[in-house]
């Protein structure tokens, strides 16, 4: 699949406290369309999902987020 999310299979998501989806379709017969997400926290780490829709890759982020906050 190409993706302008990735460069040689590396997230381009690279600047802390970024976020960039784009939205790509699966099947054939089926298409079923699909959203990936990526978040760059401000320590660094990199947050990705894919999921049916924006809103909830953004439901996951924040969960991660939360998360993340209690550890």
């Amino acid at each position: 699949m190409a993706t302008k999310m990735t460069a040689n299979g590396v997230s381009t998501t690279t600047a802390p406290g970024t976020e960039q989806y784009e939205v790509f379709y699966i099947g054939f017969r089926n298409r079923s369309k699909r959203c990936q997400c990526d978040y760059r926290h401000t320590d660094g780490e990199l947050f990705s999902c894919v999921a049916p829709t924006f809103t909830e890759c953004r439901r996951k982020r924040d969960e991660w987020l939360r998360r993340k906050a209690n550890n």
